[in-house]
């Protein structure tokens, strides 16, 4: 059986960011968009970025960032992986010399195949629900919706928690799945305990 790959996504502390890599998250998502509760500046991520150990990837989230604002990003903290949350198209998410993924805001109408066409150059899809703004909503979505034959690696998103992952996994099989409002006490705050049961629900599953 294959291991769920687990992001935790959101992260403003280093106390969190350690609890996190404790329980053994495989990525952890540093928010880049100042309209966004989790955001956090540069100043803020350099040293969490830089506290990461080997083989845990540091991910940076923009949501339809301005090109020099991700540069401006890059050049201080040592991000892995680019994630995009906005209407970018797929030459601006490859113009910065990193992989990336790209989220989808899911709802009945988004072709999703159409969609990974489009991005093939994308290393996956996170599939995240439609909600005004853009992450973090703790909504889930219809899981039907997404098919079976995707041709690259599916990240699921949207309203996952301790209460529901294990479930997801089993239902969907997605290559990863990223948390973030699912396993926090407060907006940017994240619970230990509510970690430590959202990777317990991630092993259950893939057990």
């Amino acid at each position: 059986m294959k291991r769920t790959r687990v992001k935790i996504c959101g992260l403003t502390r280093q106390t969190d960011v350690a609890v996190a890599v404790e329980e053994g998250a495989d990525a952890i998502g540093f928010v880049f968009y100042p309209p966004s509760p989790r955001y956090v500046t540069i100043d803020v991520a350099k040293p969490l970025a830089r506290a990461l150990p080997p083989f845990v990837t540091a991910v940076g989230l923009f949501v339809n960032p301005e090109p020099q604002d991700v540069r401006r990003v890059l050049a201080e903290v040592p991000l892995q992986l680019l994630q995009f949350h906005g209407e970018e198209d797929p030459g601006f998410c490859a113009s910065f010399g990193l992989p990336f993924i790209k989220a989808v805001r899911m709802r009945p109408g988004v072709d999703l195949l159409h969609f990974a066409a489009s991005f093939s150059d994308a290393r996956g899809l996170l599939v995240d629900a439609f909600v005004e703004g853009y992450g973090g909503g703790g909504q889930t979505f219809d899981w039907s919706l997404i098919p079976q034959d995707l041709p690259c690696p599916l990240i699921l998103s949207g309203g996952l928690s301790p209460d529901n992952v294990t479930d997801a996994i089993r239902r969907i099989r997605p290559w990863a799945v990223d948390v973030s409002s699912g396993v926090e006490s407060a907006k940017g705050i994240k619970d230990a305990q509510r970690i430590a049961g959202f990777m317990a629900g991630v092993r259950n599953a893939d057990g």
